[in-house]
C-alpha cells in the first residue's frame, strides 16, 4: 500500500520569496519527516483506525508542540510564520497528525504558558515540547458544542481541593493524554482552568470508536465523577471564556495553514496523475474539462497562501483577530474540501483507493470543517465583524 511520496508543492505566485531561509529550513525538515516517516505508514494506520503513537517522539523532535513556546520552557521559540509552516508540512501529510500536535501546541501548551503559574509552566511544559507527556483540551461537551458557555461541568471549592464533575466530548488525544486542559463552571458560574491528570480518581477517557474520518488520531471522552483536583492545578490567569476562545484561536490560525496543506496534496496528486493516465490515447491532462479543474485548485490554493501568509504576519505583530482567524480557518477548509473532491472524481475508481491519499484526506477535512467552531459559526463570527450585529442569539 505505501508508495514512495514524491509530493511538490505548488507555488504559483512565488511565494517561497516572501519566506525567510528558516522558514524554508523549518518547511524542509519538516516535510523531509513526513515523507520519511508518516506517509510510507499512514494509509495502513488509517485502515485499521489506530493512531501511530510511535511518531509522537518525532513530532517532538521537529518542534511540532508548542513551536512559539519561549525555549526556557522547552519550546522551540519561532514565530507564527514557522508553527503555520509546520502545521502545513503535517496536514499535508495527514490531517489526524496534524490535530495531535495542534491539540498539544494550542489547546494544552498554550493555555500553561499563557495562563499558568510559573510552577505549573516549568512543571508541564518541558515535557509536553518533548512527547514526555501527552495533553488534550476539555471544553466540547455531549450538549454544548457551537455554544460552550452553556457547559455543565463544573466544580466545588472542599477547601484543600476542588471536586470536578462532568464530561466532555469529542476530544482528541483523551484516550492516551497524561493531562487534559479542563474547562468547567466554579459555583459562581465563572468558567475556569484546570489541569486534570491521569490517574486522579474518578478520571476516565473512553475512546470513541465507529469514526470514519480522523481514522488515524485518537479521540475520545473525559469523564470526571467526583475528581479530587488539588487547588494548585486551577490555571490563575483565565477566567471567562476568553480562556478556552484564546486557546481556540491559536489552533484554528495553525488549521488555517494546515488545510492547505491537505489541499496542496490533493492538488499535486491529481496533477501528477492525470499526467500519468491516458484516455482515447492522450494523457487525460489535455482535456478541457480536467484543465479546468487544475486550474481553479492552483487559484484558490495560491489566493490561500496568500491570505494565511498575511495572516501570518499579523500573528507575527500580535495584530491578527479572532474574526481575521475565523476567516482563514473557514476559507482554507473550504478550499481544500473542494478541492479533496474534486481530485477524487479526476482518479476515478483509483480515487476511492489507499493507493492515493485523497480519500483519506476528503473524509479528514469532514471533520477539519467542524471541530474548532464549525463552517457555519465562522461564517457568523465574520458577518458580526462587519455588521456589529450578534447572529448567535
Amino acid at each position: 500500500m505505501s508508495k514512495k511520496d514524491l509530493f511538490e508543492s505548488p507555488d504559483y505566485y512565488v511565494i517561497d520569496e516572501l519566506l525567510t531561509d528558516e522558514h524554508k529550513l523549518i518547511r524542509a525538515s519538516v516535510r523531509d519527516w513526513v515523507k520519511k516517516e508518516v506517509s510510507p505508514i499512514i494509509e495502513d494506520y488509517s485502515q485499521r483506525a489506530t493512531f501511530p503513537k510511535h511518531l509522537i517522539k518525532g513530532l517532538g523532535e521537529i518542534g511540532a508542540f508548542g513551536p512559539t513556546i519561549p525555549v526556557e520552557y522547552g519550546g522551540a521559540g519561532l514565530d507564527y510564520m514557522s508553527y503555520g509552516i509546520i502545521m502545513q508540512e503535517i496536514e499535508r501529510g495527514d490531517s489526524g497528525i496534524r490535530s495531535t500536535a495542534s491539540v498539544q501546541g494550542s489547546l494544552v501548551m498554550y493555555p500553561i504558558y499563557a495562563y499558568g503559574s510559573e510552577e505549573q509552566k516549568k512543571k508541564y511544559l518541558p515535557k509536553l515540547a518533548t512527547g514526555e507527556l501527552m495533553g488534550c483540551f476539555g471544553l466540547t461537551e455531549p450538549d454544548h458544542g457551537s455554544d460552550p458557555g452553556g457547559m455543565e461541568t463544573n466544580f466545588k471549592d472542599k477547601g484543600d481541593h476542588y471536586l470536578l464533575n462532568g464530561a466532555k466530548m469529542w476530544i482528541s488525544n483523551s484516550p492516551f493524554a497524561d493531562i487534559a486542559v479542563v474547562w468547567a463552571k466554579d459555583e459562581s458560574g465563572k468558567i475556569r482552568g484546570l489541569i486534570v491528570e491521569r490517574g486522579m480518581e474518578g478520571f476516565t477517557t473512553p475512546e470513541t470508536h465507529g469514526k470514519w474520518s480522523l481514522r488515524a488520531s485518537a479521540t475520545g471522552e473525559l469523564v470526571f465523577d467526583n475528581v479530587k483536583v488539588p487547588k494548585e492545578n486551577l490555571l490563575p490567569n483565565a477566567s471567562g471564556l476568553k480562556g478556552p476562545l484564546g486557546c481556540l484561536n491559536q489552533a484554528r490560525y495553525g488549521i488555517a495553514w494546515g488545510a492547505l496543506g491537505a489541499a496542496m496534496d490533493c492538488y499535486d496528486t491529481a496533477l501528477r496523475y492525470t499526467k500519468e493516465r491516458k484516455q482515447f490515447g492522450k494523457p487525460i491532462a489535455g482535456f478541457q474539462l480536467q484543465q479546468k479543474k487544475l486550474a481553479e485548485m492552483i487559484t484558490e490554493i495560491t489566493k490561500g497562501q496568500l491570505l494565511v501568509w498575511r495572516l501570518g504576519q499579523l500573528k507575527n505583530e500580535n495584530r491578527a483577530t479572532p474574526a481575521q482567524i475565523s476567516m482563514g480557518k473557514r476559507n482554507s477548509v473550504d478550499v481544500a474540501i473542494h478541492i479533496a473532491r474534486e481530485a477524487r472524481q479526476m482518479l476515478g475508481g483509483m480515487g476511492i483507493t489507499g493507493e492515493y491519499p485523497i480519500m483519506r484526506h476528503m473524509m479528514n477535512l469532514e471533520s477539519v470543517i467542524t471541530y474548532e467552531g464549525t463552517h457555519d459559526i465562522h461564517l457568523l463570527i465574520t458577518g458580526m465583524d462587519i455588521t456589529g450585529e450578534d447572529a448567535f442569539k
